[in-house]
């Protein structure tokens, strides 16, 4: 149920207490319940930092305003943690950000949300069934969620436009990444939302990813994996769907495209075998009936010690408080832009195991249809593509 809006005071108080040093979600919720706000906290944090043998840097008033003013220009507003226009299935979480920047219209928040999340790397098929299945959820009444990548991430979104899709960055509002999507970004914001727990000037940085990853499935009633290698960051937002007791929806493919071990893996551990948006609604059914009814997910992770993992965000440690989520090092290297290919490779990774149309080919790759026919035939003749009856092209095993 939601609690009474915060005031100007309030609000620029809790914004100074999430952004001082070290004070991440479960810290803050801390020092609010034992000091009764974020005034009487922020008042007592530098005698609880000597207490730990620490200082800290506190939030300015003007740091704080700064921010205020900047959102302000840019159109976007702070919605806290219980108040009306808060995500419920966000807020249900147990690292709920405080406060959220969205730019856009947080209408399409309330309504129910499927995450879309897979490789940035994606074939010309993955991409195709995931336009399919974003226009689908889409037309079902359901906004499409995902964090803006390369591949699957722009796909969902391009293909959700016209009925509504929210954007998860890792950074601030005013630092998107990669800065490619620029166009699709603007695009979302004229229809949909644009969501950021990041203050604006936040370039992010590795660690910063997996913090959204887990945002992308806290807004969503499912999370659904198209194409992912073993180790990704779609990987890791599945994680934390299983781990918010949200449902996992799975792609499968062939154990011989490297692509499909992410989602191939994901079934096997007991997430649910997706191939049209049908197969989602379906599960999610009961949920949109009942929208606070978060069911436990379907398996139990097995994979990712706590031992050998990083903290999302340092804590300052206080009696009494949770260690914040930690995700295993080796999943946490942010998502680096790799360099371009020619078009050659960058059409080959297109043509995946499953067939693909020339024109498929074509609209995915942005690559001319003369330049595409000639780069095919190459790919041909070297062996590696193979063309089968009616047209469709497909990697050599």
């Amino acid at each position: 149920m939601a609690g009474p809006a915060l005031d100007d005071r309030q609000r620029l108080d809790w914004l100074r207490l999430i952004r001082s040093e070290s004070i991440g979600p479960r810290t803050f919720r801390s020092l609010l319940n034992r000091f009764g706000g974020a005034a009487g906290a922020l008042a007592a944090l530098p005698d609880l930092a000597r207490q730990a043998g620490r200082s800290i840097k506190l939030c300015t008033q003007a740091e704080a305003e700064r921010e205020f003013e900047g959102l302000r220009r840019r159109g976007a507003r702070l919605i806290a943690l219980g108040e009306a226009d808060y995500p419920l299935p966000l807020q249900a979480i147990d690292s709920a950000p405080p406060l959220i920047a969205v730019e856009g219209g947080p209408a399409v928040l309330s309504r129910p949300c499927v995450a879309i999340v897979g490789s940035r790397n994606a074939s010309a098929a993955g991409l195709k069934l995931t336009a399919t299945l974003a226009r689908d959820l889409g037309e079902a009444g359901f906004t499409v969620v995902s964090g803006l990548a390369r591949g699957i991430d722009a796909a969902a979104h391009q293909a959700s436009l016209p009925t509504g899709t929210a954007a998860v960055l890792a950074g601030g509002l005013d630092e998107p990444y990669p800065p490619q999507n620029l166009p699709l970004l603007a695009r979302i914001v004229e229809g949909g939302a644009v969501v950021s727990e990041m203050p604006l000037g936040w370039v992010p940085r590795g660690r910063d990813f997996p913090r959204r990853n887990r945002l992308v499935s806290g807004l969503s009633l499912g999370t659904v994996v198209v194409e992912a290698a073993r180790k990704s960051g779609s990987l890791i937002t599945a994680r934390f769907a299983n781990e918010q007791g949200r449902q996992v929806f799975a792609v499968p493919g062939s154990p011989l495209d490297p692509r499909a071990e992410g989602g191939n893996h994901l079934i096997r551990e007991g997430a649910i075998l997706c191939a049209e948006a049908s197969h989602i609604v379906e599960v999610l059914a009961p949920m949109v009936r009942q929208p606070d009814l978060f069911p436990q997910a379907g398996y139990e992770a097995r994979e990712g010690g706590a031992d050998s993992a990083e903290p999302l965000w340092d804590e300052l440690d206080l009696p009494g408080i949770d260690a914040a989520p930690r995700i295993a090092p080796a999943a946490s290297r942010g998502e680096a832009v790799p360099a371009e290919g020619e078009d050659r490779t960058r059409l080959l990774s297109l043509i995946g195991l499953a067939p693909v149309a020339l024109d498929d080919l074509v609209r995915a790759s942005g690559v001319p249809v003369r330049e595409v026919s000639r780069l095919v035939m190459e790919l041909e003749l070297d062996g590696l593509v193979q063309r089968h009856a009616g047209g469709g092209l497909t990697r050599r095993a």
